[in-house]
């Protein structure tokens, strides 16, 4: 797998590489960084989650060129430097979409601040790549996972709510992250997310969600709170804190490691939307569950459930002749 420049890129990339109307020189990289960082959140409005990954990038980027050789960089430059990212990483043609549209966020806000007269990573090219099938767990895998918690416990009766609420209603952790109190109707039995853009939907939860949520609000979360304190968070840390992610990722990770599941958090969330479309539910339905804006990112779940229909087929039917 290669990155490739435009049609007639060869002469493209020459009549681009234009002298920067001022280089980087005596410029740190941590200058640098700092600045863009500055564009991302006030200019192009990132969330801090693509702010941190646009960073990251670059971050690589100016370790393999220097901040001053950066400013200069041409096409080819960049070229060779994602070829080197694909053979050393290993990152497949989906990252690499991700770090040109890094490398063109770079450029543009050099040229802004007079650095540059071009942008050499619009000429950049991603390789087509299949697409890959989000990863999902059986209802078993997940029942065994849940079978390792100590629900005797504070953290445990938390923890066996959010795996529980995350399978049941499809929330990304973030969204589960920023859930209050508050947003549990249970006479409904609905849950209200915020979810990206900060738009808001009602997700409906099972009895299992019921359950394992009304427990950890009786039992588990008084605990968390310290004396006179107050907050509005449904999950919560040590002190009365809110959950954080890492805090979720690194509980499932370890509770994965046991059960030997999956150590992917975000496949609960692929498991919810395949077994709904595989009982049958409709693709606007999901997407409106999943809070996706383009139900084309929601389509992915088909070609999970037919792949699953057609290994239980060979599974349990004898083959046709």
């Amino acid at each position: 797998m290669k990155t490739t420049l435009n049609s007639d890129s060869a002469t493209r990339d020459k009549a681009s590489v234009k002298a920067p109307a001022k280089t980087l020189d005596k410029a740190s990289d941590k200058a640098v960084i700092e600045r863009y960082r500055s564009r991302l959140f006030s200019v192009e409005r990132l969330s801090r989650l693509s702010v941190e990954t646009y960073l990251a990038e670059i971050k690589r980027l100016l370790d393999y060129t220097g901040a001053a050789e950066a400013a200069g960089a041409s096409s080819a430059v960049l070229s060779r430097y994602l070829e080197e990212r694909m053979s050393r990483d290993g990152i497949d043609g989906r990252s690499v979409a991700k770090a040109i549209a890094a490398l063109r966020s770079f450029y543009r806000f050099l040229i802004d601040s007079g650095e540059r007269n071009d942008n050499p990573a619009s000429l950049l090219e991603a390789p087509k790549s299949k697409p890959r099938l989000p990863e999902t767990l059986s209802a078993q895998a997940v029942d065994v996972l849940l079978a390792l918690i100590d629900d005797s416990t504070p953290a445990g009766l938390r923890d066996r709510a959010l795996i529980e609420l995350l399978y049941s209603s499809g929330l990304r952790v973030s969204e589960a992250v920023g859930l209050n109190v508050d947003d549990c109707f249970f006479n409904e039995a609905v849950i209200r997310v915020t979810g990206k853009g900060n738009k808001e939907r009602l997700v409906p939860f099972g009895s299992a969600a019921e359950d394992a949520l009304r427990r950890y609000l009786t039992s588990g979360r008084p605990s968390f709170l310290k004396a006179g304190r107050k907050s509005d968070a449904l999950f919560l840390r040590r002190g009365g804190r809110r959950l954080g992610r890492k805090g979720i990722w690194k509980n499932y990770a370890a509770l994965a490691s046991k059960g030997g599941a999956s150590s992917k958090l975000h496949a609960l969330r692929h498991s919810f939307a395949t077994e709904l479309l595989s009982g049958g539910a409709d693709l606007r339905s999901v997407q409106e569950f999943l809070g996706h804006a383009d139900i084309s990112t929601t389509q992915i779940y088909t070609h999970v459930a037919v792949s699953s229909l057609e290994e239980a087929h060979k599974k349990y039917l004898p083959p046709l002749r």
